[in-house]
């Protein structure tokens, strides 16, 4: 027989194969596997707080894959696992957007399912998956909310209410991909015994901080940077969860992998949600936690620097920062550098206010001196010589451990802004 006819016959052949296999998968089509076989749980984070027991775990591309019979991060969504455990004598719920705003209803999730043969399955188990709102006394739920995509450390919010009273959780759950700035720093280890002061007036306490630097520096300590124009006091797990419910991403440490992604973003006009900011110094040491809100790309973002003070006010940590808005970057051989910030930064410092208030997560706030008046007529620069004037003003804002309304946050007058 010709080889010719052989070898179409055996590729006639194998075409079959293939076509039955693809046929066999379409009528099989959704295939999840279930989730006590999956190892994702293994490294879940639990926190109790008065008889509300919530564990949270967030499983990888690849278990997500497995547990959906879809490759959801391809289509950025990122599904996490939360039990609730209600011991209390009440009734409680859960709502989903704590966790995400924008997360996506199980019933989307499954509308991504290519296979319309397996359309039905996919609906029914995605619905399955999801998180029920009402947890009854006594009973444990569990279940997905499917988020949108983050390649880094996993943070969210879980709240839990009923009619007399809210359950605040804030999670950190580690997902391959990412390097926080902050993750490094051990804060215990920041100061040693006796170096810490307490104030419980607020007489003295309001002078202490009118006393710390105007300003950052540079590396070498001989050059003032942008103003330390915020304080922030609170404890460290009610500033976390304040500053997600503020849409606030973390950032990543300076790397040849982040400043390649950087570089792409301020090419392509993306958003790099984690874009590294430079380092300043404070304390002899760079920023101990850096925190941005990017816009459409990372030319716009408001982002802010913290710096763990040797003080206490009334028992509760004290932070001094810095906050700017970024309108444009530039590259440099050794780190990525604000090409020019926002010259009002008092204006970036009264949004980060607004910020706050507005998702009631700002108890308090005053103002102080320290960094010194800079009018418009006569501005300062920063290290990268873009100027800025102020006030000279920086403000003080307590963080609660329960949100609070608009029109229950306390303005105290220690400094009177003019205007």
């Amino acid at each position: 027989m010709n080889r010719r006819v052989v070898s179409t016959r055996r590729t006639l052949r194998y075409s079959a194969a293939l076509l039955a296999l693809f046929l066999a998968g379409c009528v099989t089509g959704f295939d999840p596997k279930p989730i006590d076989q999956m190892p994702f749980r293994d490294r879940s984070v639990t926190q109790v707080e008065n008889g509300i027991r919530v564990t949270t775990a967030v499983p990888d591309a690849k278990e997500t894959r497995a547990l959906f019979g879809i490759s959801l991060y391809r289509r950025r969504i990122q599904p996490v696992w939360i039990e609730i455990e209600n011991e209390t004598a009440e009734e409680v719920l859960f709502l989903p957007f704590g966790v995400d705003s924008d997360y996506h209803t199980p019933m989307e999730v499954a509308a991504l399912s290519r296979k319309r043969s397996a359309r039905q399955q996919a609906e029914q188990h995605f619905l399955r998956s999801g998180v029920n709102l009402a947890i009854r006394p006594g009973e444990a739920r569990s279940g997905f909310v499917f988020t949108a995509l983050d390649h880094d450390t996993r943070a969210f919010n879980v709240d839990v209410f009923n009619d007399d009273d809210t359950w605040q959780f804030t999670f950190f759950v580690p997902v391959p991909g990412l390097a926080a700035d902050h993750g490094n720093v051990d804060f215990e280890a920041l100061y040693q015994d006796g170096e810490i002061t307490n104030y419980t007036d607020p007489t003295a306490f309001a002078k202490a901080l009118e006393q710390l630097p105007c300003c950052v520096k540079d590396a070498k300590g001989e050059n003032f940077g942008d103003p330390l124009n915020l304080v922030i006091i609170g404890e460290p797990l009610d500033i976390c969860y304040a500053v997600i419910r503020a849409d606030r991403d973390e950032t990543e440490v300076v790397s040849a992998a982040s400043g390649m992604r950087t570089a792409m973003s301020f090419i392509t006009g993306g958003r790099y949600r984690y874009s590294p900011v430079s380092s300043l110094y404070l304390f002899g040491r760079r920023q101990d936690i850096a925190l941005q809100r990017i816009r459409e790309n990372i030319n716009e973002r408001n982002h802010f620097r913290l710096w763990l003070a040797p003080m206490t006010y009334q028992g509760q940590s004290v932070w001094i920062g810095q906050i700017s808005r970024d309108i444009g970057v530039r590259f440099t051989r050794k780190t990525i550098r604000t090409q020019k910030i926002d010259p009002d930064v008092d204006e970036t410092r009264e949004f980060l206010i607004e910020n706050l208030a507005y998702n009631q997560m700002l108890a308090q706030f005053a103002y102080v001196g320290g960094v010194g008046a800079a009018p418009i007529e006569s501005p300062r620069g920063n290290l990268t010589g873009d100027p800025y004037f102020t006030d000279g003003l920086r403000v003080v804002m307590w963080i609660p451990s329960k949100p609070t309304d608009l029109q229950d946050i306390r303005y105290v007058e220690w400094t009177e802004p003019e205007g």
